[in-house]
């Protein structure tokens, strides 16, 4: 239970940490890119993450800004390709560390069932040696 909690905690901090301070909109404006690329950019990246499985982003797409604006339009396709593909590197990471956890769960359960088993074996040896003896 405690590996849950701490994996937990370690992907909330992780979350935390990687957001910084400066969106990801005004980090391209400042490296430089059109303002319209990085709307598209941002609109594409939530779309992106929504479509990886992403629970807590939207969709969003200017649809006419999109047909209009081929930098708006660029920015939007590039960022959610690479967006989907982040969320979902995510989600199978998650999806993989619980199935280790199930696993790790269950292969404590299996040993301790074995342990227990193995202690009622030598009880009942006991219990027959005893009898044994006592016809001696």
């Amino acid at each position: 239970m405690k590996k849950s909690y701490r994996f937990l905690m370690v992907i909330i901090i992780s979350s935390i940490t990687f957001s910084g301070c400066m969106s990801q909109k005004e980090s391209l404006i400042k490296q430089g890119y059109p303002v319209a690329y990085a709307d598209g950019f941002d609109d594409g990246c939530h779309s992106g993450k929504k479509a990886g499985g992403n629970m807590f982003d939207q969709f969003k797409k200017d649809v006419r800004r999109f047909h209009s604006d081929s930098q708006y339009a660029q920015g939007w396709s590039d960022a959610f390709r690479q967006c989907e593909s982040e969320a979902e590197a995510a989600t199978r990471s998650m999806r993989i560390a619980v199935e280790q956890q199930k696993y790790m769960e269950q292969k404590k359960h299996n040993d301790w069932e074995e342990q227990r088993h193995l202690e009622q074996s030598i009880k009942l040896d006991d219990k027959t040696i005893k009898y044994l003896n006592s016809y001696k």
